[in-house]
């Protein structure tokens, strides 16, 4: 494309009016590998400033807590538990206004995302993996009732979670696209619930697909266990998800999660992260029954696959790496 095609854009005040309005992608060489009668789109969340779709939610929780007068740059210490990419989105945004930000998260979550975090200058507290998000939760309360001026977003619980996904990713998909069919992995559950919400809003029939792991699947009615598909399968119910806006669950075990991962960066060029694999995989499982033939299937990709490279995802590339000599 030539400069003189491309839209003009004005500058933004700040880092977090880059935040949004992320492209739909459609695939091609998996759907059609894998026998989709429907169209499968991404929506590239791997895209925002800060590489995932908990960047919406940053903004949204923090910025609507200052507007209420509940929290305040330079004096407010404020307390997460994340499994790493809201962290991060919270981390730029409290870097960006004058925040002190500790955040604690399980174990299992990749270095990166700890990494990030540090360079952002967040404190970083780790909880055991075993506990899941639960104990990172608990964990987060405890910090908050010993630390003066302390405030939790608690993104589990907040409604300006879901809020966030229905004034932004719910109509960016809806301004760009027939949606036939939303599938998206569930953590907190805001993405579902406030982007599903405005898509039924606008088609009644738009089917809302909740994708949660096999090793821990809650929604489905089973108990919660740990697996490696971070950023979905917290191990509870989370308070704000509306479990009237889907129509289905599908779980995905962990290895389906990081194959397909895997396969999206090698056939169709987009790097991602372990949940982009499992809501994939799900998306897949929907494009081939003979009735979505000729529908939209659109699924949320949540994060870029740089921040797992030392997670399972890239096992076999990162020991190729480390092997290499020079000629």
């Amino acid at each position: 494309m030539s400069a003189a095609a491309m839209s003009k854009k004005a500058p933004v005040a700040d880092a977090t009016g880059l935040i949004g309005n992320t492209p739909l992608v459609q695939l091609h060489k998996i759907p059609a590998s894998e026998g989709c009668v429907a169209n499968i789109y991404a929506k590239l969340e791997s895209m925002e400033p800060c590489s995932s779709v908990k960047d919406r939610i940053g903004r949204g929780m923090i910025m609507d807590a200052e507007a209420d007068g509940r929290i305040t740059p330079g004096k407010t210490v404020l307390v997460e538990p994340t499994s790493g990419n809201t962290g991060i989105a919270l981390a730029f945004i409290a870097a960006s206004k004058g925040y002190k930000l500790i955040l604690t998260m399980p174990d299992s979550m990749s270095i990166e995302r700890r990494m990030v975090l540090r360079a952002f200058g967040a404190e970083v507290v780790l909880t055991p993996a075993a506990g899941g998000m639960k104990a990172a939760v608990s964990k987060a309360e405890a910090i908050a009732a010993e630390t003066p001026d302390s405030f939790i977003l608690q993104q589990f619980a907040n409604p300006s979670n879901p809020k966030a996904h229905y004034e932004t990713t719910g109509p960016e998909i809806a301004n760009a696209i027939d949606c036939d069919v939303f599938v998206s992995g569930v953590g907190t559950g805001g993405t579902i619930t406030g982007a599903g919400r405005y898509l039924k809003e606008k088609n009644p029939e738009t089917r809302v697909v909740a994708v949660e792991p096999v090793e821990s699947p809650v929604l489905s009615g089973g108990k919660p266990g740990p697996h490696k598909i971070q950023g979905i399968g917290a191990g509870f119910v989370p308070a704000i998800l509306d479990t009237a806006i889907y129509d289905e669950v599908l779980t995905v075990t962990s290895a389906d999660s990081i194959a397909m991962a895997r396969r999206i960066a090698v056939e169709e060029g987009l790097l991602s992260g372990i949940s982009t694999g499992a809501a994939l995989a799900a998306a897949l499982e929907v494009g081939k029954r003979p009735e979505m033939e000729g529908k939209n299937v659109v699924f949320i990709a949540p994060s870029f696959g740089e921040r797992y490279l030392t997670s399972a995802l890239f096992d076999e590339q990162r020991e190729e790496a480390y092997a290499m000599k020079a000629e």
